[in-house]
């Protein structure tokens, strides 16, 4: 009897061409340009997390022990908020946008026309499976493209869930899923595709970058890094605590992209914030956090060894103020606060993406701007303060992906603000229209009719059609009389 690896077909580069040149088939046959089309697949990923909500949750407790609540409002909610946004708007999303004309085409008319790339990969991420996967999935197929969905390995009964349910709910002529690791995501970045749109790191997104640059394939890359939570003492201070928590523990117990990474304050202030923090997160996830429900695990061994040497580093291993505490058979590291850790440590080196939160003191709060700005630009950045010139200087000096003030992480909810980074934070934005945007070729149309042809345009070229054409290219009414007439 066959073994299972006997039995499983390879996906390599033949595969991964031969599943390209079908969807280049379904994206050339018009099928997914129509309104019809977009709305029917739209609907069905809807009727797939209404159907199978309780498996979705099951599978993110599977591969994150992920709570129950953190999995509804952070994936299944958000998938689901996409999906309505995109169906009430898409009929005025796909209607041409006038545009304007002027003197030099008179008489005539002009529109940008969104027309879908073609076909799209996109690469997901493991921390938030489902809305990291159907979000940009949403938006190609809105735009009207063919799609190959590539989850991440590294939550397999996600990736499991989302290749089976996507092959009974989708037009598998047109959106297909393709599981694997390294082998096969090669195979497919081997392809010439229309798009990629890459959810993850920078070391990968690097890969990505090049492998798209054979093929002069355009991309966006979702990233992250280093998002800096500076906090004012004119604030309310329990209230932006439980915020940070929730934007740092409650998401994914700190693996999440836009999760705090570090927090800035000042040396005076400091104290009373660590005394908030360490309340607030006793009464959340208790005396012993390492047995909470309602924190999720390290996603794997490889995460954990990554995470345990950041807080043995020698720079920082005297600096934990509060946690600190470890379970390795079951993937759990406490919330662990550190207090002024240096600048030059491990842990303020590299996105941390896990339950650890440093903090760094400074005389006064406006000296943040410079530690923020001499790192390389976030994802995301955040701002507790009363201070309106404060709020006002932050939102001006500091560069990052987005930024909030008096909370965290939740203008990834707003459908009407982009999501995406700068620099190496990221390169792109979806979300809402901005998906639909990211995912569409703006085309420029312009419309003549045959009358009002100026013979100025024409050879021979002489010093009367020169004089009429200067007036009329600089706006000139009485230039272009002067020219008329003959007059010099």
């Amino acid at each position: 009897m066959a073994s299972e690896d006997e039995k499983a077909v390879a996906f390599d580069a033949e595969a991964a061409k031969s599943t390209v040149m079908e969807l280049r088939s379904t994206f050339g046959s018009g099928k997914t340009k129509s309104y019809d089309w977009r709305v029917s697949q739209l609907k069905n990923i809807l009727k797939l997390t209404d159907d199978h909500e309780k498996d979705i949750i099951d599978a993110l407790r599977s591969d994150l022990a992920k709570p129950e609540l953190e999995s509804f409002v952070h994936e299944i909610a958000l998938i689901k908020s996409s999906c309505n946004f995109a169906l009430k708007e898409l009929h005025r999303w796909m209607m041409p946008e006038k545009a304007k004309t002027s003197l030099t085409t008179f008489p005539s008319s002009a529109e940008i026309v969104s027309e879908p790339l073609g076909v799209i990969l996109v690469i997901s991420a493991w921390n938030y499976p489902f809305l990291l996967s159907l979000d940009p999935v949403i938006g190609a197929i809105a735009a009207g493209n063919a799609v190959v969905l590539k989850p991440s390995e590294v939550a397999p009964s996600s990736s499991s869930l989302l290749a089976k349910y996507l092959g009974e709910y989708m037009d598998c002529s047109a959106v297909k899923v393709v599981e694997g690791s390294v082998p096969e995501t090669s195979a497919l970045l081997e392809q010439k595709w229309d798009k990629i749109f890459y959810t993850g790191n920078g070391k990968v997104g690097r890969i990505v970058l090049a492998a798209a640059a054979k093929h002069l394939t355009p991309v966006a890359l979702e990233l992250g890094g280093k998002s800096p939570v500076v906090v004012d003492s004119n604030i309310n201070l329990k209230v932006a605590t439980r915020r940070i928590i929730s934007g740092k523990w409650g998401c994914n117990n700190g693996q999440a992209c836009i999760s705090p990474d570090y927090i800035i304050t000042t040396k005076d202030y400091a104290p009373t914030l660590v005394d908030s923090l360490k309340l607030e997160l006793k009464k959340f996830y208790g005396e012993d956090p390492l047995k909470s429900e309602d924190l999720s695990r390290i996603v794997n061994l490889g995460h954990f060894g990554r995470l345990t040497n950041l807080l043995g580093d020698s720079k920082v291993s005297d600096k934990i103020v509060y946690g600190g505490q470890k379970d390795k058979p079951n993937l759990k590291i406490a919330p662990t606060i550190l207090l002024d850790v240096p600048e030059d440590s491990l842990i303020m080196n590299e996105e941390i993406f896990g339950p650890l939160l440093p903090i760094i003191t400074v005389d006064k709060l406006e000296d943040s701007f410079d530690i923020i700005n001499s790192r390389p630009k976030p994802l995301a950045a955040y701002l507790f303060t009363n201070n309106k010139k404060l709020k006002q200087e932050f939102v001006s000096r500091i560069s990052a992906g987005g930024v909030v003030t008096n909370d965290t992480t939740l203008h990834l909810t707003l459908q009407s603000l982009p999501f995406g980074g700068v620099g190496e934070s990221g390169i792109g934005a979806y979300h809402g229209k901005f998906s639909f945007d990211a995912f569409s070729h703006k085309k420029a149309v312009l419309h003549r009719s045959f009358a009002a042809d100026a013979p100025a345009r024409y050879p021979p070229y002489t010093p009367g059609k020169l004089r009429l054409l200067k007036a009329l290219l600089n706006g000139s009414i009485f230039g272009i009389i002067r020219a008329l007439f003959g007059w010099s």
